[in-house]
């Protein structure tokens, strides 16, 4: 009896933690593979010889997906695809515990797919040649590169949470590449995937913009696209306007040009991109912030173009808004409902949210 009185009361003293104000109730929840391809290796499979690889096939280059269905779901599914270095991770719960987008979104009714790209994560092997997974000595050079601060030090207006086990949390999440990085092998499986999701809204961030724009020009399953700071190439341009390159401390930015008639793709859904906080406005040596400096830039031509060709395309800023502080990853940053309530309020205003 004393025994089962203690236990109560600390049932009492130490509630259950909840993430959300209400259970969430799944229809339908699994993961499967989309894309991807075979090699063959040459010689005769030899039954005794178990370890040979003579005569025997590699899978690889697919895209892995892992999804949800709550009851009653709106029309669109969103599909999220990750940036550079991560995995499916990026969406699910942030560093320091809440609930991620993936989480926010299923709970607003919407079907959720989480996409490892090819090469990444649970989406396993390659079939090319790479360079074995080594240890990678990069945590200060991503704390500045995605504007967290500028090593040692936080902004101080950060919405990066700033306690020592969230960041090692952070830097943990980072995901290695099974094989050399290929966009058009990325945007093959993407357009694979939106295949088995059927029409969809696409959320991508950073390196995963660049596969996004290119998903774009190989599938007509994409209704919207939330680019959230999409960076790395290829940023497309029509043919004879690509603008001039930037040149940052992080690197030079640079357009690719395609033809005027797969470059109006991106003006039959709606677009918005949304850019955070301490982005330079002048050239600077923080790298973090000049790299931004020019990919803001190249997004607001990117936007200028589509609009100008009859398309939909919005850049936010958020200190534009007056909301301060925002990383890289500002759908897992502290305010990220904030974030995700700017996006939910797009997608009523384009009457995606049905």
């Amino acid at each position: 009896m004393k025994r089962f009185l203690l236990g109560l009361a600390i049932v009492v003293l130490c509630p259950l933690v909840s993430f959300g104000s209400d259970p969430i109730v799944i229809q339908e929840q699994g993961s499967f593979t989309a894309g991807g391809g075979t090699l063959v290796n040459e010689g005769e499979f030899v039954f005794s010889d178990l370890w040979s690889q003579s005569g025997q096939t590699a899978y690889g280059d697919n895209a892995f997906v892992r999804y949800q269905v709550p009851v009653k779901a709106k029309k669109l599914p969103m599909v999220f695809l990750h940036g550079g270095g991560q995995s499916m991770k990026t969406w699910e719960t942030t560093p320091d515990g809440r609930e991620g987008f993936g989480t926010i979104f299923l709970r607003r009714g919407f079907k959720v797919y989480l996409v490892d790209q090819p090469r990444r994560g649970d989406a396993g092997f390659s079939l090319a040649s790479g360079d074995p997974v080594t240890p990678m000595h990069y945590d200060r050079t991503m704390f500045t590169l995605f504007r967290l601060g500028r090593w040692p030090e936080f902004y101080s207006d950060t919405q990066f949470p700033k306690d020592p086990h969230s960041l090692e949390q952070f830097y943990r999440q980072g995901t290695p590449n099974t094989g050399p990085l290929d966009f058009d092998v990325i945007a093959e499986a993407m357009s694979a995937v939106l295949e088995k999701t059927g029409p969809a809204i696409l959320v991508t961030h950073s390196q995963g913009g660049g596969a996004g724009w290119l998903t774009t020009l190989k599938t007509r399953n994409i209704k919207a696209i939330a680019a959230y700071e999409p960076g790395g190439c290829p940023r497309l341009f029509p043919e004879g306007e690509v603008p001039e390159a930037i040149d940052t401390s992080f690197g030079r930015i640079e357009g690719t040009a395609i033809p005027l008639e797969e470059f109006k793709k991106f003006t039959k859904f709606p677009i918005v991109i949304f850019y955070g906080d301490h982005i330079a406005t002048e050239p600077t040596d923080n790298y973090g912030s000049d790299q931004w400096r020019g990919e803001l830039a190249m997004g607001r031509k990117f936007a200028e173009l589509v609009n100008k060709y009859g398309g939909d395309c919005t850049v936010i800023h958020l200190p534009e808004l007056g909301i301060k502080g925002n990383t890289h990853f500002m759908f897992s940053d502290l305010n990220n409902i904030e974030i995700a309530d700017l996006l939910s309020k797009w997608l009523a205003e384009k009457g995606l949210d049905d």
